[in-house]
């Protein structure tokens, strides 16, 4: 009675927060509602008050559409409350039922006039390979694969389809096997059985969505074992209103679907910044001593074990690793480096503040160190009083609720969307080296008495060619991640990337950076449009590790140089200032471009090609890869 009495506290006291005209505030609290009472009733109230914030507040927008083979209806309203909690302002469209091919091949269907952003197709094997389903029993072994390539053909000749008339991200649903096969216990005996045959439709799922750009593969037989076949399925409900999802699992789907819209928005975080004691470790390290805690292949130390795996797969993904604790510097460094427990050692974390400050700010120092927004920021702790802390002063870090039971730690931290990737570039996989490396140059720059002279010593070597297959997922990415040096913070995927590329008067490059220190791989993307005489920039964004180091001014010299050498006199760029894109605001003034205009959305800056001085850096050996374009 009591909690119920809090929910109706929270929903009265953010309907006050609104209409005085307090944001941030009502959003903090939605998020609370929704933390204490994630159900249907709480998704309806934060999706009734979406609309009297989005215009408050930097939230995504973004549309999709669900194309489906059961009522999807239920899981909306849950779906729009949890992608909100994530910073997303989400518009749905739910196709027809069994409609979906049709939705597909129709170019002026429903689908394509409501232009989505992204596209889920949720089929069951039930309507999709309706002979393998409820009729198995009684076809022969051909006419069984038979099925399984008409199944295939249809779902390559849907996204193909599909690719032709929309450039928007599309993620296909898997399909579950029946829960109780025709043939008993025979069915696994042989591949060709019915969830044999099944698993093999999915294996030629995942080969199609490897052959197109921005095809996904959500891995829905996974989700339902993950949850247990016969829990997830609802059979009166199917029978009486076509949902077969049970309504405790209404949320596991939505939030699965949330997956893949936090990365497609760019709502990631960079860095994981985890507590230790109780956290990390079992016991306080600075009472139990290095013997007394407890981290190792035995309960009850083996659930902080399953945590530092699901740490060091995260370190894997390119997301960094930072501490931020409460104890004594010399006791905490010599568990993390001698216990013979530890997965997770000093050299994987990015980041340490292991003192007894409080701990929002240490959390800015970590973000200012790590030279990224306090936005890119989660947190991991298991004192509740710790959580709300950082909730209340830093609203924009992603805070993980641990459960009390340690064993469930790792699924909390793997659960959580923003650390979900849909690509992996190399630069992903080297971040935490290269971090280290980032660290030596702070240290040499401070013993010369110039920037030139720090410059020099740099040996700093840049590649600049055109865009192209190898590093299509990198450019894209970095439009959807790069937030503090980016000029007009314009976000693209692969396939509208490759649109641009395959037209002649766009011209899109990246940049490689290394020197002395190491290599800090694909940093850079500038996207360029020829109007007549004029060229137009239309993205420039530089990754935080090299900004400052004079690489902006090598590429923004290379756009003006290509631009004259194709004729065009002017060179012409917007700056769209955000919250968080300051780093850039002069960029275009501090490199002789003059004010041409400014409005409520930003400024734009003009270049005359025919005197400009721009010129790059001699300190950097720039080499250009032209790929048969300027």
């Amino acid at each position: 009675m009591a909690a119920e009495h809090d929910v109706i506290n929270l929903r009265e006291e953010i309907d006050r927060l609104i209409a005085e005209g307090a944001a941030e505030k009502a959003r903090a609290r939605m998020d609370e509602l929704w933390r204490r009472d994630p159900g249907s009733a709480a998704a309806s109230f934060v999706a009734s008050r979406i609309g009297q914030l989005r215009e408050k507040l930097a939230l995504a927008k973004f549309k999709l559409a669900i194309l489906r083979s059961f009522t999807v209806e239920p899981i909306v309203p849950l779906l729009r409350a949890e992608a909100f909690i994530y910073g997303i302002d989400l518009e749905v469209h739910v196709g027809d039922f069994n409609t979906y091919v049709q939705d597909i091949v129709d170019a002026s269907s429903s689908l394509y006039r409501f232009a989505p952003t992204a596209v889920v197709l949720a089929v069951r094997v039930e309507e999709a390979a309706p002979d393998l389903a409820g009729d198995f029993a009684d076809l022969a072994p051909a006419a069984a694969r038979q099925a399984v390539e008409r199944v295939v053909r249809t779902f390559e000749q849907s996204v193909s389809a599909f690719r032709q008339h929309s450039q928007a991200a599309l993620i296909v649903h898997s399909l579950a096997p029946p829960g109780h096969p025709s043939l008993g216990v025979l069915d696994s005996q042989s591949e060709a059985g019915q969830s044999g045959l099944v698993r093999k439709i999915n294996a030629e799922l995942r080969r199609i969505a490897e052959s197109f750009r921005g095809v996904y593969i959500l891995d829905y037989d996974a989700l339902v074992a993950r949850y247990g076949s016969q829990r997830w399925h609802d059979e009166r409900k199917w029978l009486m209103a076509r949902l077969p999802i049970s309504a405790d699992h209404l949320l596991p789907m939505a939030r699965e679907w949330v997956r893949f819209l936090v990365p497609l928005t760019g709502r990631t975080a960079k860095a994981l910044v985890v507590d230790l004691d109780n956290t990390l470790w079992g016991g306080v390290i600075g009472e139990d001593g290095l013997t007394g805690i407890k981290v190792g292949p035995e309960y009850p130390g083996a659930a902080y074990q399953v945590l530092h795996r699901a740490l060091l797969d995260l370190s894997r993904k390119g997301i960094l690793l930072a501490i931020c604790s409460k104890n004594n510097l010399d006791d905490a460094m010599e568990a993390l480096d001698k216990h013979p427990g530890m997965l997770v050692r000093p050299k994987h974390f990015a980041a340490v503040r292991i003192n007894w400050t409080d701990k929002a700010q240490n959390l800015r120092e970590i973000a200012q160190e790590l030279n990224i927004g306090i936005e890119s920021l989660a947190f991991l702790d298991d004192n509740p009083f710790e959580r709300e802390q950082v909730r209340a002063a830093l609203p924009e870090v992603t805070v993980i609720d641990l459960p009390q039971n340690p064993l469930e730690y790792a699924a909390a931290v793997r659960d959580c969307p923003v650390f979900e990737r849909l690509t992996l570039s190399a630069e992903d996989q080297q971040r935490t080296a290269m971090y280290a490396e980032q660290r030596q140059r702070a240290h040499a720059e401070q013993t010369f008495q110039s920037k030139e002279d720090f410059f020099r010593f740099l040996e700093q070597e840049a590649e600049l060619e055109p865009v192209s297959d190898l590093t299509l997922a990198r450019v894209a990415q970095l439009t959807q991640k790069t937030n503090q040096f980016n000029l007009t913070t314009r976000r693209y995927t692969e396939q509208q990337i490759a649109e641009m590329a395959a037209r002649s008067d766009w011209h899109i490059f990246s940049i490689r950076v290394k020197d002395r220190f190491g290599d800090h791989g694909l940093v850079g993307v500038a996207i360029a449009h020829d109007q007549g005489e004029q060229c137009e920039v239309d993205t420039f964004l530089l990754s935080c590790r090299v900004i400052g180091r004079t690489v902006e001014t090598a590429l923004l010299a290379h756009i003006a140089q290509s631009a004259a050498e194709r004729g065009c006199r002017r060179l012409v760029g917007w700056f769209l200032p955000t919250r968080k894109n300051a780093p850039a605001r002069d960029f275009y003034e501090q490199h002789g471009f003059q004010r041409q205009e400014s409005n409520g959305t930003g400024s734009l800056w003009a270049l005359d090609l025919n005197n400009s001085p721009l010129r790059s850096p001699d300190w950097i050996k720039l080499k250009v890869h032209n790929g048969g374009r300027n």
